[in-house]
């Protein structure tokens, strides 16, 4: 029984939503630590997306979807689970010495990605303890 709510997809999607927001952190950390490197390329972490794809978000809406209305049905087949993915944005250049990092960008990206990480913990939090409670409740 525990081994089924250790492993719900709540779990899963929370811990690699925050898995990503780690590594976005470490990305962003290192486009802004090499703001002034000349020809330095930023990364971006790719990984909200290719959750929704796995969803089955935003393909073909028109489409009727299928719908798990509870964790112990049988899941919809995937091509996998989605993981963040790293990429270099190296087709463009901010400056002459071909370094793209803008730190405004950089910084907003860093808040932001802050607030996400938080809320993301909060729902963790928040769904271990309606597991808590359930458990010690008689």
């Amino acid at each position: 029984m525990l081994e089924h709510i250790v492993n719900s997809s709540t779990m899963d999607y929370l811990s690699r939503g925050m898995a990503a927001a780690n590594l976005r952190q470490e990305v962003i950390s290192n486009n802004i630590a090499n703001v002034n490197t000349p020809r330095f390329k930023k990364s971006d972490v790719v990984f909200e997306s290719l959750l929704a794809k796995e969803l089955g978000y935003g393909e073909n809406d028109n489409k009727l979807k299928m719908v798990r209305t509870n964790d112990r049905h049988l899941p919809q087949p995937v091509g996998g689970k989605a993981a963040p993915v790293v990429e270099m944005q190296d087709t463009t250049s901010m400056r002459v010495d071909k370094n793209n990092v803008d730190i405004d960008k950089e910084m907003a990206n860093l808040a932001k990605n802050q607030i996400y990480f938080n809320a993301m913990a909060k729902e963790m939090g928040g769904y271990i303890q309606k597991i808590k409670t359930t458990i010690t409740s008689k």
